[in-house]
């Protein structure tokens, strides 16, 4: 009896030290669930639109004088074509699990839906798109003074990250993805870095350690390689110059002029440092802004908010290895690169913030164009459905469609 009695004490205290550790530890606990299931076919639509509920997150308020483009609808062409099959955009559109999709034809939204539960006032995650914002963020930064030249190395304002992967690295070669880190970015594998990064960020690691963990892999600035951490170590950079947050900064320089119409979200770590790499959450109408800016060379409304020559440099690749190509043996895609932003094959003067899980903010700055796609594709890793060249070709037939 009494050793009975002693068993269901000791159970009795480790259901305590359980309950104690759950406590304690519940919201990473929940942030994991939240990462492992992230991509579940089940889930993926509601995790995508409410993700800074789960995370850590800075509010940036919507601006205090709103813009609302001007709506004159229609609809979208009824078919579009990839090397002579033609493919029904609606069909498309569910297919990759469109969540949001909106047009801008010379100022006016043309086209604009919402699918899945996505509405006009909810904020969707950016993932990669969130890279482009940055992007922007960095040439005002420099255009300020508070960065002196993309030629310094990123340790001159980092010394964090000397005897890393990222040691003397020019900030060029990171704006370019060319920063010769080793990094797998494969999402579709478990054990591949990002996934590893995901599963750190939902743990409470550190941004700012993980990024210093990695190796070097190649020579910095031959090679063209996505490295979603080279990103995360220009977001370090900015904070070290600026000596504010990211948040801080994109509110006052693009949030607030801009008239954004709503809250926007950035996702952090337990030391507060933004999810520089995607982690915004905004709203479909508000990544339209951001894409309007830029087809008209970051000026808005008479207002040059990114300078001009930084959006050109940012879209114009400058070395072979960036350049777009299917036979491009010192680029991992076949898409060119710039600072930030992709430009597609056989493209005139297009380029597109791309997120995972199909994101997209198409911009054709000549046609007066912007086309914003949310999406929550649980089918995104199957290559064979060859999304890419889809979504590039559906959007060039609209483009033809609202000449």
């Amino acid at each position: 009896m009494q050793k009975f009695v002693s068993i269901k004490y000791i159970l009795f205290g480790f259901l305590v030290v359980l309950i104690g550790i759950g406590v304690t530890y519940s919201s990473n606990l929940y942030r994991l669930y939240t990462a492992v299931t992230l991509y579940d076919e089940d889930k993926i639509t509601q995790n995508f639109l409410t993700l800074y509920e789960s995370f850590n997150a800075n509010e940036i308020p919507a601006s205090q004088a709103p813009y609302t483009f001007p709506k004159k609808l229609s609809n979208l062409p009824e078919t579009f074509s990839v090397e002579n099959e033609t493919f029904d955009v609606q069909s498309f559109l569910a297919e990759s699990g469109t969540t949001g999709f909106l047009v801008i034809k010379s100022g006016d939204i043309v086209f604009e839906n919402y699918y899945q539960g996505h509405r006009e006032d909810r904020q969707h995650i950016s993932w990669s798109v969130g890279k482009s914002f940055l992007s922007g963020m960095f040439g005002i930064a420099i255009d300020e003074g508070y960065i002196k030249s993309i030629e310094q190395s990123v340790t001159d304002y980092v010394p964090e990250l000397v005897g890393t992967g990222y040691d003397n690295v020019r900030i060029k070669d990171v704006l370019q993805m060319s920063s010769g880190v080793e990094f797998n970015e494969d999402y579709g594998d478990f054990n591949s870095d990002i996934n590893r990064f995901s599963r750190a960020v939902a743990l409470g690691t550190s941004l700012d350690d993980f990024s210093a963990s990695l190796k070097r892999g190649r020579e910095p600035g031959t090679y063209h390689h996505y490295v979603s951490i080279d990103t995360q170590v220009l977001g370090m950079v900015l904070t070290r110059a600026l000596d504010v947050s990211l948040s801080d900064y994109l509110q006052t320089k693009i949030w607030e002029p801009m008239g954004m119409e709503h809250s926007t979200y950035w996702l952090k770590d337990d030391e507060g440092m933004e999810l520089a790499l995607g982690g915004l959450n905004v709203t479909l109408r508000d990544y339209a802004k951001f894409g309007w800016l830029y087809a008209n060379g970051g000026n808005w409304n008479g207002k040059q908010l990114v300078p001009a020559q930084w959006v050109k440099d940012s879209v114009t690749p400058d070395a072979q290895h960036l350049m777009p190509g299917f036979d491009n043996p010192n680029s991992s895609s076949a898409s060119g690169y710039g600072y930030q932003w992709w430009i597609p094959v056989g493209a005139d003067d297009e380029f597109a913030a791309q997120g995972i899980y199909h994101q997209y903010i198409y911009i054709d700055p000549d046609k007066q164009l912007v086309i914003v796609k949310n999406s929550a594709n649980h089918l995104y890793n199957e290559k064979s459905y060859q999304w890419g060249a889809k979504h590039y070709a559906l959007f060039r037939e609209i483009e033809r469609h609202y000449r």
